[in-house]
């Protein structure tokens, strides 16, 4: 029991939740869920040689392991706080998660450095693809991705490099840019089309003010508009 030594948490074994966010990006926190510590403990000590136990309300989570030199259980115990979804069941498993971290397992976290991903938003979620500790155990390389392009938003002590993501655009609902909207100018003036009409059909009172999805048909058909009327004014020409 002197010796008892639980195992590094493994990148698999790591999730990453949203701490805060702002309209640059988030910051995020690296946890372990229950089931890893329960995995853990089998492993390490059996699963005949651990126990746990609540008090006040799932509050006090009580973890004990057999020491079979001294044939006794011995205890670690810490308290929780609810979650913000299920209360009892949120409040037991962090009171047992908290009580792990006693016993050792994953503490390394706490050595986690303040991660701060650009670009992100609430919806992103996030892996750790890589993660390796020095000699003291503190987390020295770090390497996450986002879970649905699988590119590296956050690198630490590792030669990947983060990949810059660019914004997946929601063609019905984001409005024109800038540039789009002086290239829609240019287009009806070089088509010679009444630009108050076609604003009106197409029931906005500026350009600034449609989207992508309006926006690409009507520029399709203004290039053939202005490549038409390029066409006669040629055709002028050599008559």
């Amino acid at each position: 029991m002197d010796n008892l030594k639980f195992r590094k948490l493994r990148a698999s074994e790591i999730d990453c939740r949203i701490q805060t966010v702002k309209n640059n990006g988030v910051s995020v926190l690296l946890y372990k869920d229950a089931r890893v510590d329960q995995n853990i403990l089998d492993e390490t000590v059996g699963p005949m040689n651990w126990q746990r136990r609540h008090k006040r309300d799932n509050r006090n989570c009580i973890v004990s392991i057999w020491d079979e030199d001294k044939k006794q259980w011995v205890e670690k115990e810490d308290t929780g706080t609810e979650s913000n979804t299920e209360a009892e069941k949120g409040l037991a498993s962090d009171s047992f998660k908290r009580a792990c971290f006693n016993w050792g397992i994953g503490r390394e976290l706490y050595s986690a450095p303040f991660i701060w991903i650009n670009g992100a938003d609430k919806s992103d979620r996030f892996s750790v693809k890589k993660i390796g500790y020095d000699d003291e155990g503190n987390i020295s390389e770090l390497v996450i991705i986002n879970q649905k392009t699988r590119k590296v938003v956050y690198s630490m002590g590792s030669t990947e490099k983060v990949e810059k993501e660019e914004p997946v655009r929601d063609t019905n609902k984001d409005r024109i840019s800038e540039a789009h909207v002086n290239t829609l100018v240019n287009l009806i003036r070089q088509a010679g089309v009444n630009e108050q009409k076609l604003l009106e059909q197409k029931k906005v009172q500026r350009w600034d003010e449609l989207t992508y999805d309006v926006y690409f048909p009507l520029l399709k058909l203004l290039q053939t508009a202005v490549k038409g009327k390029a066409a006669v004014n040629e055709n002028k020409g050599k008559n």
